[in-house]
């Protein structure tokens, strides 16, 4: 018991609130959305933490707001898609394309 050594307490910094690293939006935007801007999204999401844990706070929020702008652009793309199909399937764009329906395959 004599020989216990307690580290001596270390002085608290004024260390900044972890900032939020946008990886479960990046990944729904990735599956639902747009995939290009999704990854681009979860590659800087993943940065985050490790950045926080190295102490680099300033570059930890610089990649969060990195993946929060690309999850925002899969999300506004796949939005502007949505519209596109909405638009094309009431103009009945699809309706005279030679698809295979009913008649099966024809070789």
């Amino acid at each position: 018991m004599e020989n216990q050594h307690t580290p001596p307490p270390t002085p608290q910094m004024n260390v900044p609130v972890r900032p939020k690293s946008w990886l479960v939006e990046s990944i729904l935007i990735t599956i639902l959305c747009c995939l290009p801007f999704g990854i681009v999204g979860i590659v800087n999401a993943a940065k985050v933490n490790s950045l926080y844990d190295q102490g680099l706070y300033d570059e930890s929020k610089r990649v969060s707001k990195n993946a929060k702008r690309w999850a925002m652009y899969g999300l506004i793309a796949g939005i502007i898609y949505l519209i596109f199909l909405i638009i094309m399937v009431s103009m009945g764009y699809f309706t005279g394309m030679n698809m295979p329906g009913a008649q099966g395959l024809a070789f």
